[in-house]
């Protein structure tokens, strides 16, 4: 009994300070431009159509666009080179129509073996 009435008067001064910080905390957040800077940050990264999930989802979705463009660009080099290998020499041509598009000479017979 006798040590918590030595301690109250500390305890006093503890109190009284965590409440003089919490009001000072208090005091910013009644503050017209705090609430306004929280109410612009709240509104860009949860509520806008250009918040930060979907900023995210974007950003994933564009490297995945990169990559396909460059996968393409690589198969149209590759195409390109083959056009002109096949352009260049007539008999690669004529095998390359032979089989795929099954041309024949007016003097030929063509079979086609379907495998199963």
């Amino acid at each position: 009994m006798v040590s918590c009435l030595f301690f109250a008067p500390f305890l006093y001064l503890q109190v009284s300070y965590q409440a003089r910080q919490m009001s000072k905390y208090l005091k910013y957040t009644k503050s017209f431009y705090f609430l306004g800077i929280v109410f612009f940050l709240a509104w860009m990264i949860f509520i806008d159509s250009n918040n930060v999930v979907n900023q995210v989802k974007l950003s994933t979705k564009l490297g995945q666009l990169e990559d396909q463009k460059e996968f393409y660009l690589e198969r149209r080099e590759k195409i390109k080179a083959e056009r002109e290998e096949l352009m260049s020499n007539p008999e690669l041509l004529e095998k390359f129509a032979r089989e795929k598009y099954l041309m024949k000479k007016n003097t030929e017979d063509l079979y086609v073996i379907v495998e199963k």
